[in-house]
């Protein structure tokens, strides 16, 4: 089945946010976790118009999608999700090479990555380098891996 990439629509905000708590429910996550990081996967259509989300699709179904933003330290992932039905495909892999790409289209010297835990060996084969940790929006108590791609 053929993977195409195409940007999200504005309508898609809430379809994009399921995906996104289900990519994360599939780590194992429990519902009280889960329930925390609702607001931090969310993803709103004034998100999609402000900033490049891309969206994977096969066969005219969403199976992941990405975003990029500028912060202060410069650009950042904000989000890449996967559909769990999707996983260790290639669809990870593709959104990752078109997010690079959308950054050094902008001009960005590196990309910085708050990763989930169980996400940071899959930015580390993909060349990003672990340069510290940062507090979880979802519970600041917990610890993330921060992240830096140099491009």
């Amino acid at each position: 089945m053929t993977l195409t990439l195409r940007p999200a629509r504005e309508d898609e905000a809430d379809a994009l946010s399921r995906l996104a708590l289900a990519s994360k429910a599939h780590r194992g996550y429990d519902a009280a976790f889960l329930a925390a990081c609702r607001d931090a996967l969310r993803v709103t259509a004034g998100d999609i118009a402000r900033f490049p989300h891309v969206v994977a699709e096969r066969e005219g179904t969403v199976v992941g999608f990405s975003s990029l933003c500028p912060g202060p330290e410069g650009w950042h992932l904000d989000k890449l999700f996967v559909s769990p039905t999707c996983t260790r495909q290639g669809v990870g892999v593709r959104l990752w090479q078109h997010t690079l790409a959308e950054a050094r289209a902008a001009d960005a010297p590196f990309l910085l990555i708050v990763s989930d835990l169980h996400a940071e060996g899959f930015y580390r084969a993909m060349g990003a380098e672990r340069v510290g940790e940062t507090p979880s929006e979802a519970s600041p108590d917990r610890r993330l891996p921060l992240m830096r791609y140099g491009l």
